[in-house]
């Protein structure tokens, strides 16, 4: 989960190489820092636990979020340390591709590694960071945090809202 303002990030302050979305001209390896942090559409849905099934690797979305994460916000709270406070947290960036399939259809990272655009609910697309709340894309409101359920409950907290 990216914290654009903790560090000060947002779509405005990517700077312009081409005349072509950065996101459009560039692979996902190719892009700076910056770049990267701006893709993130801050809808919190990386930070869910998930369950996968054992038999046929199919992956269930729950509704209970990192410690971390900010339920209204839909934003790490400690974003800088996140790697350190949670060791399950996963570098996007170093991890390997395949592993994106862990992240929601929806996600901008995923969608540009599969290569499909990104929707027009993306902040990135639409010029307003809230637009992935207005879409109702979030998880904002929606969440338990992980500190107030047990591994062994979180069967009951599957939902089918994630896309």
């Amino acid at each position: 989960m990216q914290d654009h303002s903790e560090r000060g990030q947002d779509a405005a302050s990517v700077p312009r190489e081409s005349s072509e979305p950065f996101w459009k001209a560039k692979e996902l390896d190719a892009l700076s820092d910056a770049e990267w942090e701006a893709l993130c559409d801050g809808c919190g849905k990386c930070c869910l636990n998930k369950l996968e099934d054992e038999t046929d690797g199919r992956l269930f979305f729950t509704n209970v979020a990192c410690r971390l994460l900010d339920p209204v916000r839909c934003r790490c709270r400690r974003y800088g340390r996140r790697f350190s406070l949670v060791p399950d947290c996963v570098d996007l960036r170093t991890c390997e591709r395949e592993d994106y399939r862990y992240l929601p259809a929806s996600c901008a990272y995923r969608r540009l590694h599969e290569g499909r655009e990104l929707p027009d609910w993306h902040p990135l697309v639409s010029g307003r960071a809230h637009s992935v709340h207005d879409a109702g894309i979030s998880v904002k409101g929606r969440t338990v945090s992980e500190e107030l359920v047990s591994e062994d409950e979180l069967e009951h907290y599957i939902v089918d809202w994630i896309e």
